[in-house]
């Protein structure tokens, strides 16, 4: 078993453990928009989230009463760059790939801020998810095309490690990551 894998069983079960607090996910709402400031044509995308991953749909909704657009990435077959499709409360949703809800029917939308769950975090920037490679490969295909692509992290403080993450050559560092009180920049 690598190192990553050894992090992984420990961070899901740390992140298992923790007692959530209702209050975070409506205060990450109010910390996104008042650092992260979007605009009118601003493409937005998160995640439906599963187990105890950070729950962003209060922010998903409350970006789209505001009248932004926003996005759920749909994994395609045979391939590790995530697509985009339009989301609304109001979009029909059924099971994707590992049993992660996805819109159905809906348009691909090109993200120019693309938040991704996680189960830890170090202080440079990496990020730890499930370890299928999908947010990596899909980050190093904007950034290569230059696109202009926030990678923004979102989870709780308690997800956060002392010491540095294990990394690879194609591991993607976060530009920032989102907690519910605060925003950490790394680039």
């Amino acid at each position: 078993m690598s190192d990553k894998q050894i992090y992984r069983e420990q961070a899901r079960l740390h992140r298992e453990r923790l007692e959530l607090n209702g209050a975070d996910f409506e205060e990450v709402i109010v910390t996104f928009l008042n650092y992260f400031k979007p605009v009118e044509g601003d493409v937005i995308t998160a995640y439906w989230p599963v187990n105890k991953e950070f729950d962003v749909r209060f922010l998903l909704d409350e970006l789209v009463q505001t009248g932004f657009t926003v996005a759920l990435p749909v994994i395609e077959k045979d391939s590790l760059i995530l697509k985009f499709h339009e989301w609304t409360p109001k979009v029909k949703m059924e099971a994707g790939a590992y049993d992660v809800m996805v819109p159905v029917g809906t348009r691909e939308l090109e993200p120019n801020l693309i938040i991704a769950p996680l189960l830890a975090f170090d202080q440079k920037g990496n990020r730890l998810g499930q370890g299928g490679g999908y947010y990596d490969a899909t980050l190093a295909h904007y950034r290569a095309q230059k696109a202009p692509v926030k990678y923004i992290g979102v989870g709780y403080p308690e997800q956060a490690v002392l010491f540095g993450l294990p990394t690879e050559a194609h591991d993607q560092k976060l530009d920032y990551l989102l907690l519910p009180q605060e925003v950490k920049e790394f680039i």
